[in-house]
């Protein structure tokens, strides 16, 4: 393949079929090939936002040899996000709430402008709010004639998609790529040295962004070490606590850097809107006025935060838990490709500490406290609770 697609990595299957499918929509075949709703699911890193992306351009393409050839003015604003016809909802917050999907339905039920299709691709599906589940169904139920819906979601599973929203849509199932396929993106697309571009594939678990930031970044690096070295610090009962603080706190620090520049933009943006600064009759009234406008801003910046911050130390964990895997895959003596090639020893010195058993209640303990933080348990208890069963277990 080639054009948009291009961008997807180790998914030969998924672009044959979404490029037929492409092919049997502008022969207005809308019937076993082409469909209204599709779900996208697959493993975080393997591509699935960029595989409805890639598909969305694909479907508003004027190509008229190969759909999604990357060159036409529809590929091009659909792949920079300017199509008019193509709508990304990418929740900033911890979920989409019911007010924004019937704003986005409301839009996405017009006919389109310029392109073929009203494209909507909704990022992070599993978001969605029952309410706004509820919204999307009904019109994806009876969708209009000229409306695309593309949802992404983790998996097929209730936890992340509704079983009736699941149902009215055509699955694609994304794989996790290999680590020679990212390494050869990171090389060819990035300009990474070869050495870097594998070390960093080896170590990303089939997630290109997080490889691509573990070869480009070193802040990712550093949080990285500093999540491998909890399994460290809780060998010694002094260290326990206050490393799971310190992940925690640099996590909380981490979304903070990202957000600060973001949120000040934003807001100085929203009060000039709203008339901050002008000298005209009613000027200062009509920003006294806008006081709602503000909180709700500070509101969604608030949740966008804390979303972010939860997203990091979630990273952390799933680097802690493969640290804990390949222990106990050591102590097994399996020859499964280690989650961290570059830790070996430190994995089969936990292996030699405890009993397999004890290894699989760290990783379950890991697995938990992710569950809680998704709960909303506030990181610090949550962390702490984690951090004293994996200090049992070495006892």
């Amino acid at each position: 393949m080639s054009g948009v697609f291009d961008r997807l990595v180790g998914q030969h299957d998924v672009e044959t079929d979404l490029v037929a499918a492409a092919v049997a929509a502008r022969n207005g075949d809308t019937g076993s090939a082409m469909t209204h709703s599709w779900l996208f699911t697959g493993p975080p890193g393997s591509g699935r936002s960029i595989a409805a992306l890639c598909f969305a351009a694909a479907l508003q393409c004027t190509d008229e040899q190969t759909p999604g050839c990357g060159h036409c003015h529809a590929c091009t604003t659909t792949m920079a996000g300017t199509h008019g016809d193509v709508r990304r909802v990418i929740p900033e917050g911890l979920t989409i709430s019911v007010k924004a999907m019937r704003a986005i339905v409301q839009v996405a039920s017009r006919r389109p402008s310029t392109g073929r299709w009203q494209v909507v691709v909704i990022e992070d599906a599993d978001r969605l709010t029952e309410g706004a589940a509820n919204a999307l169904l009904k019109v994806v139920e009876e969708p209009p004639q000229r409306t695309v819906f593309l949802l992404c979601a983790p998996s097929t599973d209730p936890e992340d998609i509704s079983v009736t929203l699941r149902s009215r849509c055509r699955h694609v199932g994304l794989v996790t790529p290999s680590a020679a396929s990212i390494a050869e993106v990171l090389q060819l697309s990035d300009g990474i040295d070869e050495k870097t571009a594998r070390w960093a594939a080896s170590v990303s678990a089939g997630h290109v962004g997080r490889a691509r930031r573990l070869a480009t970044d070193t802040i990712a690096r550093e949080n990285r070490n500093r999540a491998l070295e909890l399994a460290g610090a809780v060998l010694r009962p002094a260290t326990t606590y206050s490393a799971a603080e310190e992940l925690g706190r640099s996590a909380e620090v981490e979304a903070k850097e990202v957000s600060v520049e973001r949120d000040e933009r934003e807001t100085e943006e929203l009060r000039t809107a709203l008339g901050a600064g002008g000298t005209g009759k009613g000027a200062a009234g009509a920003l006294r006025g806008s006081a709602g406008v503000l909180k709700e801003l500070e509101r969604t910046q608030k949740s966008r935060k804390t979303r972010t911050e939860r997203d990091i130390m979630d990273r952390a964990l799933i680097d802690l838990a493969g640290l804990y895997r390949d222990a106990l895959a050591h102590a097994f003596g399996s020859t499964a490709t280690p989650n961290h090639p570059d830790m070996t020893e430190r994995a089969a010195d936990l292996a030699s500490r405890t009993r397999p058993e004890a290894l699989l209640d760290c990783i379950e303990a890991i697995l938990e406290c992710r569950e809680a933080l998704a709960q909303n348990v506030k990181p610090k208890f949550a962390l702490a609770a984690m951090a004293a069963r994996l200090s049992a277990a070495f006892r």
